[in-house]
């Protein structure tokens, strides 16, 4: 994100007026690399991005809090502000805060959701409610983000009290990577669940940003 800094300044040290025509993106951090290989991509340079820590991802409690604040300190310096997070297990609250706010999020209710496209993700939902989804982000971070804070590293026999549920590991990839392919297969093997590769790209997230970026992706 750029700094605030460079703002034209009053003598009194107040903006003057808005960074006009700039769009700021409070995101997940989960979401980083993607958003910025998007902007990047279409050449969406009016946009900034600022990201809250990606393990909230495993504490939403505490998503809809940070959001709030994070509006309240960037908004007056920017035409507009968007919140580059679906519902992501805040049981609604995050939609009621943006509200309120008077900025717009994310549809969805997750990002397993999004990038698959949510009315498709919605069409086999229920049928694939005993799948595990994984996105290139989890893939890259499955130790630091599931295996060890889970505690599954000290204590294998965890895995089957959380696992034991799912028959299905399905790698949502945003990108043809077969490191990345090859990492979530072993995590797949590693959890005792067969495995399904679905490439996905982008989703709704792309669309979504191209509408906030007022392009058409």
């Amino acid at each position: 994100m750029m700094d605030l800094s460079d703002k034209t300044l009053t003598d009194q040290g107040l903006p003057l007026e808005r960074r006009k025509g700039r769009v700021l993106l409070i995101a997940c951090g989960a979401l980083a690399r993607e958003i910025v290989d998007l902007k990047a991509h279409h050449g969406w340079n009016h946009l900034d991005l600022t990201c809250l820590p990606a393990i909230f991802h495993n504490h939403p409690e505490k998503i809809t809090g940070a959001v709030e604040n994070a509006v309240r300190k960037h908004r007056d310096a920017y035409e507009q502000v968007f919140v580059v997070y679906a519902d992501c297990g805040t049981g609604g609250l995050l939609q009621a805060a943006c509200d309120r706010l008077g900025v717009e999020m994310v549809k969805g209710p997750h990002c397993y959701s999004f990038f698959e496209g949510n009315e498709r993700f919605a069409g086999h939902s229920e049928s694939e409610i005993t799948a595990f989804y994984l996105t290139d982000f989890l893939a890259r971070q499955f130790d630091a983000f599931i295996w060890k804070p889970l505690g599954m590293d000290r204590h294998p026999e965890l895995v089957q009290m959380y696992f034991g549920h799912y028959t299905k590991l399905v790698y949502q990839a945003q990108s043809d990577d077969p490191a990345l392919t090859k990492r979530a297969q072993e995590y797949a093997d590693r959890l005792g669940l067969d495995f399904e590769r679905r490439f996905t790209g982008y989703g709704d997230l792309e669309t979504t940003l191209g509408s906030v970026a007022g392009t058409k992706p």
